[in-house]
């Protein structure tokens, strides 16, 4: 698969990708693609490689070996400078940033601007201003554009991370697990939230990293499992979410069951002695 053309006009696309560091490979022969609006689901354990996978993606980490891919550009073959500007990435390695005492709104006017702080005067811009307000209205959450980011929840900081990344009106969007720390109401109001965004159909294109099959929003297409850098299934959502592949990517006796869109996973119960 690794000689294997990208299709036309897809976003993503991986051939035997490998990450190393410090002599240990990281991620290990991945194969990928994504069409655009194909939106990709991410799973494996701690230490599966999914987050190196997503900061190659972001175009922040060049693979050690293999080639990738990303809105047309391959690395080492063109500027991937000019891709960033097009492409949302989602973190709580933001946090610092998150706890300024800026107002949301132009904290993420800021992101609009190429910014991370918000200049003087950002919203003096009415383009600005309104892409900022648009932004946050889609991941429901225009009523915290007056509010103080630092006195936020972390659903509602999450919601200001996402905001930020749609400020600038992406092509793509890479969501590192975008629950974390989240209780069962926050995460199933910002999963809400995604399935609207997930539907929007002119919106990006998005790849979310998770643990849990809890937390995919039901507008995900593919699916992508990882075991230790390496992909364990890759393909359509509904066959890469078996009871077998599920357990080969987890080492456990994993019990899937899909509803109205919504999966969720439970290790299977011991057989009796």
């Amino acid at each position: 698969m690794s000689g294997t053309p990208p299709r036309s006009g897809s976003v993503l696309t991986l051939r035997g990708v490998g990450v190393t560091v410090g002599g240990s490979p990281i991620l290990d022969g991945v194969d990928l693609e994504v069409a655009p609006r194909e939106h990709l689901a991410v799973l494996g354990p701690n230490g599966s490689g999914k987050t190196t996978l997503l900061r190659v993606l972001s175009t922040y980490r060049f693979p050690s070996r293999g080639t990738a891919t990303v809105l047309g550009t391959t690395f080492g073959r063109g500027d991937l400078r000019e891709l960033r500007p097009r492409i949302g990435f989602v973190s709580t390695a933001l946090d610092e940033l998150l706890h300024v005492r800026s107002m949301a709104l132009p904290l993420v006017a800021a992101a609009r601007v190429g910014g991370t702080l918000p200049p003087p005067h950002v919203l003096d811009d009415p383009s600005v201003r309104e892409a900022a307000e648009r932004a946050l209205e889609r991941v429901g959450a225009g009523h915290l554009a007056d509010r103080r980011v630092d006195t936020l929840s972390q659903g509602e900081r999450q919601r200001v991370r996402i905001a930020r990344a749609l400020a600038i009106e992406p092509a793509l969007i890479l969501l590192d697990e975008p629950f974390a720390g989240l209780d069962l109401g926050g995460r199933e109001s910002l999963l809400a939230d995604l399935d609207a965004l997930l539907t929007e159909p002119d919106g990006p294109t998005v790849v979310l990293v998770t643990h849990h099959l809890e937390e995919l929003p039901t507008g995900l297409v593919g699916g992508l499992l990882l075991r230790e850098g390496r992909a364990v299934a890759h393909g359509p959502i509904g066959q890469v979410l078996t009871d077998e592949l599920v357990s080969a990517t987890f080492g456990l006796p994993v019990e899937v069951r899909a509803r109205d869109g919504r999966w969720s996973a439970t290790v299977a119960a011991p057989a009796p002695r």
